[in-house]
């Protein structure tokens, strides 16, 4: 078994993700060979203490949930073809926070991830895919994937001052103060937005494998204002986040 699958959306994620992993024990190589197809400079495996020869892998995989949902596939086949099978894979990365719900620099986890803007629009509202009347097996994992309960449990458990709620993953981040408010209104119980959550979450669905989703936050979502966002912050929080990320997936990967 390979391990925990780490998708990010950007390098600088990863890197942010993988300065906090633990060292590998004494003696141990500290990287493993990426999966086949992968750059070097795009996956590195960090071997954990304790669980060896268990490990993290920690993948850029591109913005957006297409991207990240057909790249999180085939590195979950070719791992599978090659012999070694993920045994659980994670969304990661930065997001904005809806305002009281969500601090900037606060970690979040995910109780489940959802494509928020997947459906139609009406002269009545904004309308879910899954309920424009098409045939279930059409929508795969619907619009709502939820969190692995044993592999969140681990997360909260090694992250007990995160933030836990719905993550949205929306294809055009909101930028204005309607959009923000719209959005808000339809999830209430939402605490992030990203890009990449959703699609990542049926990748995982259709290979039948544990997912989770962490996010820390770097901005409020709403207008759009770059002199707010706080990415040292969040890439700080990230770092952090991955220290428990590694103990958490200690025991679940070896159940």
């Amino acid at each position: 078994m390979t391990g925990l699958l780490v998708v990010t959306a950007v390098p600088a994620e990863a890197e942010a993700i993988r300065a906090g992993l633990p060292a590998p024990p004494a003696g141990a190589a500290p990287h493993a060979a990426a999966p086949a197809g992968t750059s070097p400079a795009a996956a590195g495996v960090t071997v954990m203490p304790a669980v060896v020869p268990i490990g993290v892998t920690v993948v850029p995989v591109g913005v957006g949930p297409a991207v990240a949902g057909a790249a999180t596939a085939r590195l979950l086949a070719l791992a599978e073809a090659a012999g070694r099978p993920y045994r659980a894979v994670v969304s990661a990365g930065i997001a904005g926070g809806f305002v009281g719900r969500a601090a900037v620099g606060a970690t979040v986890l995910a109780s489940r991830s959802v494509a928020a803007d997947l459906g139609a629009e009406s002269p009545t509202g904004f309308i879910p895919v899954d309920q424009l009347g098409m045939p279930a097996e059409l929508l795969g994992a619907g619009t709502a994937v939820p969190a692995d309960p044993g592999l969140l449990a681990a997360l909260r458990a090694a992250l007990p001052a995160a933030t836990v709620g719905t993550v949205l993953t929306v294809s055009t981040v909101t930028g204005t103060a309607a959009s923000s408010a719209a959005l808000a209104d339809r999830h209430p119980d939402a605490v992030a937005e990203a890009m990449e959550g959703y699609g990542v979450a049926v990748a995982a669905a259709q290979a039948g494998l544990p997912f989770a989703e962490l996010r820390t936050v770097s901005n409020p979502i709403g207008p759009r204002d770059r002199g707010a966002w706080r990415m040292r912050e969040a890439f700080a929080a990230l770092t952090a986040s991955a220290v428990a990320l590694g103990q958490a997936v200690a025991g679940p990967a070896q159940g």
